[in-house]
């Protein structure tokens, strides 16, 4: 999976433990030992298990882990036990708890909509792209991933994708269109792609255009569309954006496009979990 530093992790921990787990202090619990199981209250697919069981073993912990990131688990079912000191167990168990409840959602909705799509096109992927939260980009990432899903994006500098904005500055789209093989020259290692409207896509494809992706184009037009330009370039890659859903992702995908770029993983609502703590 992802590579989560272990200052990434320090950082996590300091930010919600800055100095001392106070109330086990003034409690005088800190040294009594202990066990601390992490479960969910809801069916979902886990993702974050591998940083809070890192999280606990920095902090002095030894782990168990159940469910590993990716896996489908049923109500209750535990995901992973820690034992150490109270002291310990406390300052790990809501920041582990926040990774869990939170990256498991964009994995389950990840996985909600992959598993609708391949129903209908095994040939059709789930994009996500880079509207994501700033700062959280590793941690989205790893998640979509354990749903099922490819990051659409991960920045500027991974690949060429050009919006109606960039033809401004050259003088529109027909310029644009004119000066696609210098631009096919220039980046002879990547794909040169194009975010297009459907009048637009038509003109790319007969341009020879590596990729189109749809601006919005509506699902019942889109069909029509992608057998079009398939006719003009059988190998031309298609994405559908713009609105993408677990509503409407199924229906999307059975147009034959070869991918859809969406940000709707990104909005899921935390799952609901809880640990369980019982002192040795």
């Amino acid at each position: 999976m992802l590579r989560i530093s272990d200052a990434r992790l320090d950082y996590f921990m300091a930010e919600d433990v800055p100095y001392v787990d106070l109330t086990s202090m003034i409690l005088g619990i800190s040294e009594a030992s202990g066990t601390m199981e992490y479960f969910s209250r809801e069916a979902c697919v886990v993702a974050g298990v591998d940083e809070v069981a890192r999280l606990a073993k920095n902090a002095g912990c030894t782990v168990d882990v159940f469910a590993k990131t990716g896996n489908r688990i049923a109500p209750d079912e535990p995901i992973l036990q820690v034992r150490g000191l109270a002291d310990n167990l406390h300052q790990v168990w809501k920041v582990g708890l926040n990774l869990l409840d939170h990256l498991s959602a964009v994995a389950t909705k990840t996985r909600t909509m992959v598993d609708a799509v391949h129903e209908v096109n095994p040939q059709c992927e789930v994009l996500t792209t880079r509207k994501s939260m700033p700062g959280c980009k590793d941690l989205l990432v790893e998640a979509v991933m354990a749903g099922g899903a490819f990051p659409h994006r991960l920045g500027l500098s991974e690949t060429v994708l050009v919006f109606d904005h960039h033809m401004k500055f050259l003088g529109g789209f027909d310029e644009f269109v004119k000066r696609i093989p210098e631009f096919r020259s220039r980046c002879i290692e990547k794909k040169l792609f194009v975010e297009a409207s459907a009048n637009q896509a038509r003109i790319l494809a007969a341009a020879g255009i590596d990729g189109i992706q749809f601006d919005k184009v509506p699902v019942e037009e889109l069909a029509a569309l992608v057998k079009d330009l398939r006719a003009v370039n059988l190998h031309i890659t298609l994405i559908a954006a713009g609105g993408v859903n677990p509503q409407n992702a199924a229906a999307y995908a059975a147009t034959g496009v070869d991918g859809l770029a969406t940000t709707a993983p990104f909005t899921a609502k935390p799952i609901d979990m809880s640990v369980r703590m019982t002192a040795e």
